[in-house]
């Protein structure tokens, strides 16, 4: 007889922080996910038990020691900006592979040394940056890119320069790069700053034969994200990561299925899974791509000021 095979061992993950993002994007993911062992873990009692009752996990921690001491392999840091680098210290130095949510921290010289404190010990460490592969965002590499323009506007919020550089405007950064055809040798800032905050924000990459603007306007009237790539006399548009309309000659739309999950539409679904693959699989993720678009996002604010 063929011997039975023994079970999977469902995979040890602890999920950090049950803020607004966690509640949103990560959780519905997570708790949907076979051969998870979902450990959840806020400080804020009442809401761990909500969450954990409404999602059916009865592992739950309020302490980062006694999370880490149940055992997890890997986990999820969705906790406020400023307590990343103290919680992925932690984690790291006690052999767990790490998700962080965008950014590391606010500040470049935090980010680095957690990078290479987890290229010092061979941990994973990943940073959130979904847009890498939400599916509008990964076909648009099949297109020629001689003109890359992604604008994510929003309504009535001027912010200072370094929570929206580093919070939002990060996204518009990262995606540019990952959607560059070459080597970028220009780099240019413009913005308009009303009493300390920052209204409206462009980027000018640039390289040989390409050119990549990212736009952000904070008083645009209205919330929205919208990427154009164009080259070979043809154009892609993505429109809030939903609606894909190509343009040659007669334009021809794409819209997201019914049924297709949001979180699958945004990359949450796919960024999620590729971690948590690599984590079963023993390959370790490596972070210094996403610390070069931290280093970008400092440049920035430094070309603004604080």
């Amino acid at each position: 007889m063929t011997p039975t095979p023994a079970p999977v061992q469902p995979l040890p993950v602890g999920v950090i922080g049950l803020g607004d993002i966690a509640q949103k994007a990560y959780l519905p993911v997570l708790t949907a996910l076979p051969g998870l062992d979902l450990r959840l873990m806020t400080r804020d009692r009442a809401k761990l038990d909500r969450l954990a009752d409404a999602y059916r996990v009865p592992a739950r921690f309020t302490e980062l020691d006694a999370l880490i001491g149940s055992g997890i392999r890997a986990a999820f840091v969705h906790a406020a900006t400023d307590q990343h680098v103290a919680i992925t210290e932690r984690l790291l130095d006690a052999g767990v592979d790490v998700y962080v949510d965008k950014p590391l921290d606010y500040h470049l010289a935090p980010a680095r040394r957690l990078v290479e404190q987890a290229e010092r010990l061979g941990r994973s460490l990943a940073v959130g940056f979904n847009r890498r592969h939400a599916p509008g965002y990964t076909q648009a590499l099949e297109r020629p890119r001689d003109l890359i323009i992604l604008q994510k506007n929003r309504e009535g919020l001027p912010e200072r320069a370094r929570t929206l550089v580093f919070d939002d405007f990060i996204h518009v950064v990262d995606t540019l790069r990952f959607l560059l055809p070459g080597e970028v040798d220009q780099v240019d800032v413009r913005y308009r700053k009303k009493g300390g905050l920052v209204e409206h924000l462009v980027l000018t990459l640039a390289g040989d034969g390409f050119t990549a603007l990212g736009v952000m306007n904070r008083l645009s009237g209205s919330t929205e994200e919208v990427l154009e790539v164009s080259g070979g006399d043809s154009k892609r548009e993505v429109r809030n990561l939903a609606e894909v309309v190509d343009h040659r000659g007669q334009p021809t739309v794409r819209r997201r299925g019914d049924w297709v999950p949001v979180a699958r539409q945004r990359g949450i679904e796919q960024v999620v899974t590729a971690f948590l693959d690599a984590v079963r699989a023993g390959r370790t993720l490596d972070a210094t791509d996403a610390l070069r678009t931290h280093e970008l996002c400092e440049l920035i604010v430094e070309r603004i000021g604080e």
